[in-house]
């Protein structure tokens, strides 16, 4: 166990100091120097550290207080504990995604429910429409679509990867392959954002942000019911020609669309799947495809661009084929940028997590807890030397689409589509970062990013 005279003597050798000369103390020693009477100034300190210092902020935690509690939330930073979080669903629930999740598809969302029929049964049915089969073609449907728009801005010697690239592929997969194309690009995108920022970003309740959110969803539900009639009527017209919906077999190809096979499904009354069900999950595959996807072919770029020692190998992987190798190298990237730095979730019951350990601690209930995956996966115990990049750490161990009951739907779809996406880029001649700030992500002040232009010859 850490002593203060221990952890006195610790950063008596660790004091940090900043660009300008100032000493500063370390992030804990700032945290206990503010009053308990001031805790919106504690909360606020952490957030702020969340969001522009994750890394040392981490480290710091990881070493000296691994669960730490504050008056709004508890961060919890060890890989070894973070799995713990995220696979115990009855006590760490998803129960706080619910007031966000459920008005935009009009019902309950089986992201927010933890080992229910509503779970278990949604995305079991989910995960046999999207099968396995079918990620050759997703991958190279990737890479069409952000070859042709490579080549559109070609002559520009440039491209501005957010719209033309991180959003557009997977809103066009989204029309092509998910069968939900939408009225138009500029809808998709904004009916994108506007639910993922509020669903997954929105830690602080704007109301502003889920106001839009919910009108999102109004107008997702509107489109996809006038979009299933004709559909349904479409089907009714093929078969009165003479065409069975049973007669196809494995693969996209043949079978059609997400949206066609939970048409053409016909469900037992005893399984609650209705039309209304196929709305709302065809709306949930927007949700999770959209600003995730852009967010992390836009990171992952950025980093590799600005590592010449990691874009040679990934040259060398991309022009020879190896996409295992190649994809290897895709997702240590994101590792130093993840697309999120931690999952939320509620524990439902007084709870002791980090048994047997010296940093073993009773989470209340009624307690918010971060698991901090990002941190997670710079835990030294699980990834050794985490500054290094190494390409070759075990890929099982990431935590980029979360971890066990609530691993996300589209891990195996996002684990196709991103690195192809990057490949593509990469493989432009003399690709490269523009000097500067305008070489920079932009995030503008919010949650994704808004803009980064990258040049190629």
């Amino acid at each position: 166990m850490i002593t203060d005279k221990m952890y006195d003597l610790y950063w008596c050798l660790k004091i940090i100091e900043t660009r300008t000369g100032d000493i500063i103390l370390p992030y804990i020693q700032q945290y206990d120097s503010i009053p308990l009477d001031k805790p919106a100034e504690k909360v606020a300190i952490v957030s702020r550290w969340i969001r522009t210092e994750w890394r040392p902020f981490f480290k710091e935690l990881r070493e000296l207080r691994p669960v730490f509690p504050t008056p709004a939330f508890t961060l919890v930073t060890r890989y070894r504990d973070v799995v713990e979080v995220l696979s115990r669903p009855e006590v760490f629930s998803v129960r706080l995604y619910a007031p966000k999740m459920d008005p935009v598809v009009d019902g309950p969302f089986m992201l927010a429910r933890d080992e229910t029929s509503t779970n278990w049964v949604e995305k079991s049915i989910m995960r046999t429409m999207l099968v396995p089969a079918d990620l050759p073609l997703v991958r190279q449907l990737a890479g069409k679509i952000a070859d042709e728009s490579l080549d559109r801005h070609a002559r520009e010697g440039r491209i501005e990867v957010v719209r033309e690239l991180g959003r557009l592929v997977p809103i066009r997969i989204c029309g092509d392959y998910f069968g939900f194309p939408g009225p138009n690009l500029e809808t998709m995108y904004r009916w994108s954002r506007a639910t993922q920022s509020d669903m997954f970003k929105n830690l602080a309740n704007e109301p502003v942000v889920h106001e839009a959110s919910v009108r999102a969803g109004e107008e997702m539900r509107t489109y996809l019911s006038e979009l299933l009639k004709k559909r349904r009527e479409r089907d009714d017209r093929k078969g009165a020609h003479g065409t069975s919906a049973t007669d196809c077999t494995e693969g996209p190809s043949q079978t059609g669309d997400i949206f066609e096979r939970l048409i053409r499904t016909e469900f037992a009354l005893e399984i609650p799947f209705d039309d209304t069900r196929i709305i709302a999950n065809m709306a949930g595959l927007l949700i999770g495809a959209g600003e995730t996807t852009s967010q992390a072919i836009v990171q992952i770029c950025e980093q590799i661009l600005r590592r010449p020692e990691v874009l040679e190998p990934a040259l060398v992987a991309a022009r020879s084929g190896d996409d295992t190798q190649f994809d290897a190298i895709v997702w240590e990237a994101l590792r130093f940028n993840p697309i999120n730095p931690l999952l939320f979730r509620i524990c439902e019951r007084p709870t002791e997590i980090a048994s047997s350990t010296d940093h073993a601690a009773v989470i209340p209930a009624g307690t918010v807890v971060f698991a901090c995956t990002s941190s997670a996966m710079f835990d030294e115990t699980a990834y050794p030397n985490p500054e290094e990049f190494n390409a070759q750490r075990p890929r099982d161990l990431n935590l980029h689409f979360g971890y066990g009951h609530h691993l996300c739907l589209g891990n195996l779809l996002g684990g196709v589509m991103v690195p192809e996406v990057v490949k593509r880029v990469l493989l432009r001649p003399q690709v490269h970062l523009l000097p500067g700030d305008e070489g920079k992500i932009d995030y503008q002040n919010g949650p994704f990013p808004e803009r980064f232009v990258i040049a190629f010859g």
